[in-house]
């Protein structure tokens, strides 16, 4: 497995159509084993959720490579922050680029004391990392998996 240089920088306006792309390509296969795929319904929920500052645009090799948000929980249930719009480019997926995404984050969070909770794709290869990294489910539907840390 080969070292990427990478690099995190704020999400603009001007990233919400690169990641709505990445996020279909992404979720295509899960969704579609799930027989919920729509091709213009997975681009429309990310345009809708946007937040540019919540979200980080993930750098590698100079170019864009995905995305990452974590978004403080708002409901008054939970604590901590939600893991969300996860995303990395298919042709970098399997060279470490994600768990080094993820160990990043979840060192500032672990320094915060702060839990950490997400929702993946009932059977999803994702699931495989974040357990790697202290992740455990908390619940699950026929859809998805949420899972937390802290």
């Amino acid at each position: 497995m080969d070292t990427l240089t990478w690099s995190l920088r704020p999400a603009t306006p001007d990233d919400v159509e690169p990641i709505a792309e990445l996020r279909a390509v992404v979720l295509r296969p899960d969704l579609e084993r799930l027989g919920r795929f729509d091709e213009r319904r997975v681009r429309q929920r990310f345009r809708d959720a946007f937040v540019a500052e919540q979200l980080s645009v993930i750098v590698a090799e100079g170019r864009f490579a995905g995305c990452v948000a974590l978004r403080p929980a708002e409901d008054g249930h939970e604590d901590g922050h939600w893991l969300e719009h996860f995303f990395i480019d298919p042709a970098l997926q399997g060279r470490g680029l994600g768990s080094a995404v993820l160990r990043t984050l979840l060192a500032r969070t672990d320094a915060d004391g702060v839990t950490v909770r997400l929702n993946v794709l009932q059977g999803s290869k994702a699931r495989r990392l974040y357990e790697r990294h202290g992740f455990t489910v908390e619940s699950e539907d026929s859809v998805d998996v949420f899972m937390v840390r802290g």
